[in-house]
């Protein structure tokens, strides 16, 4: 099992941690990263360290940690894709450090973290993360909402990987090359579990696309849409971990798909 691999499957949505904070080497380190977060859109996201004492920030599902990072980006075409894209990127690298975190669109005082954030007119604060070590023990809140969501449960991948054609089931075993790719973006966390992404492959290239649903689009944005970057970062760490090689590229390629199903980008192999 490759490294990426590994804080994948190891990595889950942390509610409960220990109450000891976070050692200065690696708050360093934290602060030292989150400067500069890349994505694949060349979209800028601002990640911002955030204390719940001073700046008076509260969530109701956790415990255990009063750090919290908070992330902002401007509202142009893709911002939410290149958001969920660096936001996970962020998260596998505490993951690396052993820091739990848990991407929080919805539970939270928004307007405190809003303010702390110091939003402009034309930015964004779409999701944020409370950060720490786990407590040794979940919660019994952060059981029933894992047991609600099916958190470690996920979708077959064949039914929502397809070869050449929407709907056209694709096998494990005929993924060839971005077999591995693909799972781990089938691993990939996302709002209430939906997994929401959907994945045609036709030859070198792979298709993404967003399954839409309901209650997901408001005035932040799609935030289905930072799954997908966030499925994206899952896809494109682990074919750089094996030494592939190619690039996102939006070039739609007009395939026949149901109406709730949405063209988000595509990633093109190159040799």
């Amino acid at each position: 099992m490759g490294k990426f691999e590994e804080l994948v499957r190891a990595r889950r949505s942390i509610r409960t941690f220990d109450g000891k904070g976070i050692s200065d080497e690696h708050l360093k380190r934290i602060e030292a990263y989150m400067q500069d977060v890349p994505n694949p859109y060349g979209i800028h996201v601002e990640f911002k360290l955030l204390h719940a004492g001073q700046d008076h920030l509260t969530s109701k599902v956790i415990n255990g940690t009063d750090l919290w990072i908070g992330a902002k980006v401007k509202k142009v075409p893709h911002a939410e894709e290149a958001f969920g894209y660096s936001f996970e990127e962020f998260a596998l690298f505490c993951q690396s450090l052993g820091i739990g975190t848990t991407i929080i669109a919805g539970t939270m005082d928004r307007p405190a973290f809003e303010k702390a954030m110091q939003l402009a007119a034309d930015e964004v604060m779409l999701c944020v993360t409370p950060i720490g070590y786990p407590a040794e023990k979940m919660g019994v809140k952060e059981k029933l909402m894992r047991t609600g969501i099916s958190a470690d449960k996920r979708a077959d991948f064949d039914k929502i990987f397809f070869k050449d054609a929407y709907g056209n089931k694709l096998a494990a075993s005929e993924a060839g090359a971005c077999e591995k790719a693909l799972e781990m973006l089938r691993w990939a966390p996302s709002a209430v579990n939906k997994q929401p992404w959907r994945v045609v492959v036709a030859g070198e290239q792979v298709h993404f696309y967003e399954k839409h649903s309901k209650g997901y689009i408001s005035e932040l944005g799609d935030l289905q849409k930072i799954d997908i970057g966030i499925g994206i970062k899952h896809f494109m760490g682990e074919v750089e971990e094996e030494g592939l090689k190619g690039s996102l590229v939006i070039e739609d390629p007009h395939l026949e798909t149901p109406e709730d199903v949405e063209y988000i980008a595509t990633f093109r192999f190159t040799k």
